[in-house]
């Protein structure tokens, strides 16, 4: 069903004040920076309509022309190594708007100083051919509104025309943070991560200046953080989540999958089963936290023990970083869940490199490092 928000169809933004941001031209920069992946002669994916933007000014001249021909775009942030839960948020998008631009951006400022930002996959043309088959899917099926219709893929140099802002925690920079909620959780062990995150996200709703924005579940923490800006900052654009894809056997799909190798993919599932066993006590009837939480710790230092007891050229060891009951508006911790509001059950495990690799094992790419996995569960409300 489409959303029904006159937006779609009025021009966008209301304000004369955020007309004023939309019309305004950034001027042309030179940039010395050029890719071996995107290449900045490049207009369009081959074989598709799927424009290719590397400059903020050329994609705000084709945003113009949307506004004007009242045409509603829809943003799906990414950071490239596409999967099917990057491509269920672009069929969403093309369900509920006549354009579609799809951000392709490793964003630096989001890793911490000793963080995988080198060895995240880069996989720019893997990325286009999963866009051009679902390019030619959209045109195929007739029940969307519309279809992918541009690709933002910019340097660091145009994201951050003053400089990349350094990791440190207290590093200088232009920078959003967003607290208290970024700074629990995964903002504890990442303290840079949601203030990188607020900062490239406000970035690009300035650019593109979409009605909605689409981001999935699986970063529910992220979600919060970015639906609190939105209100906080009076961006008039719509926050969606998606629902979270998984594998047949339970595990989130994440781009960072592919680093965990065959022995380590078998035993990534721990995290889920530990979450549906505190989902279950809830659907049970059960609301305090040592109810709920209680078992499922249990079960996580069962399934640690029986990879201990292995030989160490088969066993997978990881490290419970945290299992959290919260609150699904602050992310604060919860001691009782209210039924009429629900929560959020949330976790996080660091996949430890394998011991004893055999010959020819598979571990991964990048030859397996330490995997941060993360997965939730939306306890939903009650009556």
């Amino acid at each position: 069903m489409l959303l029904q928000t006159p937006k779609a169809f009025m021009p966008f933004p209301t304000s004369e004040i955020g007309l004023f941001h939309i019309l305004r031209r950034s001027q042309p920069r030179f940039d010395t920076t050029r890719s071996i992946h995107y290449g900045n002669k490049t207009l369009k994916i081959p074989k598709t309509s799927i424009k290719v933007f590397r400059e903020v000014p050329k994609l705000r001249e084709w945003r113009r022309q949307q506004l004007l021909d009242y045409r509603s775009v829809g943003l799906v942030p990414t950071m490239g190594a596409l999967h099917e839960g990057h491509i269920s948020l672009i069929r969403m998008a093309a369900r509920e708007n006549h354009r579609v631009v799809v951000s392709i951006y490793v964003n630096p400022t989001q890793f911490g100083v000793h963080e995988d930002l080198d060895s995240y996959p880069k996989t720019w043309e893997k990325d286009c051919e999963m866009l051009r088959e679902l390019d030619q899917e959209l045109a195929e099926d007739g029940s969307n509104l519309g279809t992918v219709s541009a690709v933002f893929a910019p340097t660091t140099s145009t994201m951050y025309p003053s400089g990349r802002p350094s990791q440190e925690v207290d590093g200088k920079g232009s920078f959003v943070t967003i607290t208290p909620v970024g700074e629990l959780l995964e903002g504890t062990t990442r303290p840079t991560f949601f203030r990188g995150v607020a900062t490239v996200c406000m970035k690009l709703f300035n650019i593109v200046a979409p009605e909605r924005v689409y981001f999935g579940q699986k970063d529910v923490q992220q979600t919060v953080v970015i639906k609190k800006m939105v209100k906080d900052f009076f961006l008039d654009m719509d926050v969606v989540v998606g629902p979270t894809q998984r594998e047949p056997d339970g595990l989130a799909l994440s781009s960072r999958n592919v680093y965990l190798g065959t022995r380590r993919r078998k035993v990534a599932t721990v995290l889920s089963k530990v979450l549906q066993v505190a989902e279950a006590g809830y659907l049970r009837g059960h609301r305090s936290r040592d109810e709920l939480l209680g078992p499922a710790g249990e079960l996580a230092k069962l399934l640690l023990m029986e990879q201990n007891q292995m030989l160490p050229e088969e066993r997978v060891k990881f490290e419970v970083d945290y299992i959290s009951l919260a609150d699904p508006e602050t992310m604060e911790e919860l001691e009782e869940v209210d039924e009429t509001r629900g929560a959020i059950l949330s976790g996080a495990i660091k996949m430890l490199p394998v011991e004893s690799p055999q010959p020819g094992e598979d571990l991964g790419l990048s030859d397996g490092p330490p995997v941060r996995l993360i997965d939730n569960i939306i306890l939903k409300p009650i009556g």
